[in-house]
């Protein structure tokens, strides 16, 4: 194995074919390159050089040399060079996943955002449903996801909310309840809800409003619906009757289906979103485009949908 002042010493001196040159460029004594020279052809086994007084010219030998250890020697030296730019937060590749529609939106607006104030970094975006929770983060398949709060996994971070909006109840149109232009929690008690078993269950509780109700009591546990494993399958699963489940207002504006009816629960806490990685990952291009997707969530309409969007969108979806 080479050591790296022996590839630099060889590549400078096949480049200038000088030893005094080469000494210059490397910033040692012409005596060192000589020296450096003189161990690495007894370790190769024959002579990489033919030295003259009037010139210095490669080998057979050192010409095969010279064209197999350039093209690694570069490539070493252009990944330490992205590795401290990457460091730094200067370049480098974003794998960033998303689930929903919004978030689609949102993150493709904070990439273009990021792309003109970091024209040397790349920004990839791909979609997952929401069924592979942080799966892809914790694998190391992305870089960032965006998520629905909590995240409580150790080995997970979390930056602050950066999506807030109300919850509403995702029902088939059929339901009695859908004739409600409100809800409670209360009025839950007793729904039978959709399952995600992909997703954690403490997630899944959360999600479904089952950390308790009204006046501190313990609401009564949902009857346990079909199973879904992404959005689309379980909107589906909610309009055949199989389930209702709390989601975000912003499936309202996303999801409108004529078999479905979203009724707001006046008294949920709101659902937060924000953005998820890995614990010991995050790096300075990372902080600054989480920076970004906060800023473009607060100046381009995407912070949450209000109870009045809400009921707009139920009407236009009953018409």
């Amino acid at each position: 194995m080479l050591e790296r002042h022996e590839m630099d010493g060889f590549l400078v001196l096949a480049e200038e074919l000088h030893f005094g040159r080469a000494a210059e460029r490397l910033m040692v004594s012409r005596a060192h390159v000589s020296q450096t020279i003189k161990k690495l052809e007894r370790r190769i086994g024959g002579p990489l050089f033919v030295r003259t007084s009037r010139r210095v010219a490669l080998t057979p030998l050192g010409e095969q040399l010279r064209a197999d250890l350039a093209p690694h020697h570069l490539g070493i030296a252009e990944a330490v060079r992205r590795a401290v730019a990457t460091a730094q937060g200067t370049t480098g590749t974003l794998r960033i996943g998303f689930v929903g529609a919004l978030w689609g939106q949102l993150l493709v607006l904070a990439a273009d955002s990021f792309r003109a104030m970091h024209p040397d970094c790349e920004v990839r975006l791909q979609e997952y449903s929401f069924g592979v929770a942080q799966e892809p983060v914790r694998s190391g398949e992305l870089d960032l996801m965006n998520a629905s709060f909590p995240v409580l996994e150790t080995d997970l971070v979390t930056g602050p909310p950066v999506v807030r909006e109300p919850r509403v109840l995702a029902i088939s149109a059929d339901h009695p309840l859908a004739a409600r232009s409100a809800l409670t929690l209360a009025d839950l008690a007793g729904v039978t809800m959709i399952q995600t078993p992909t997703m954690p269950a403490y997630w899944s509780r959360s999600r479904t409003l089952r950390e308790g109700g009204p006046d501190d009591g313990e609401p009564e546990p949902p009857r346990v619906g079909a199973q879904a494993s992404s959005l689309q399958e379980g909107l589906a699963l909610i309009a055949a009757g199989k389930g209702a489940y709390p989601v975000g207002a912003q499936v309202v504006r996303f999801y409108q289906r004529p078999d479905l009816a979203y009724i707001p629960i006046t008294d949920a806490p709101p659902l937060d979103w924000g953005l998820v990685w890995k614990r010991g990952h995050e790096t300075p291009l990372l902080r600054e485009f989480t920076r970004v997707v906060a800023e473009v969530a607060a100046t381009s309409g995407h912070p949450g949908t209000s109870p009045a969007e809400v009921a707009g969108g139920r009407a236009e979806g009953e018409g």
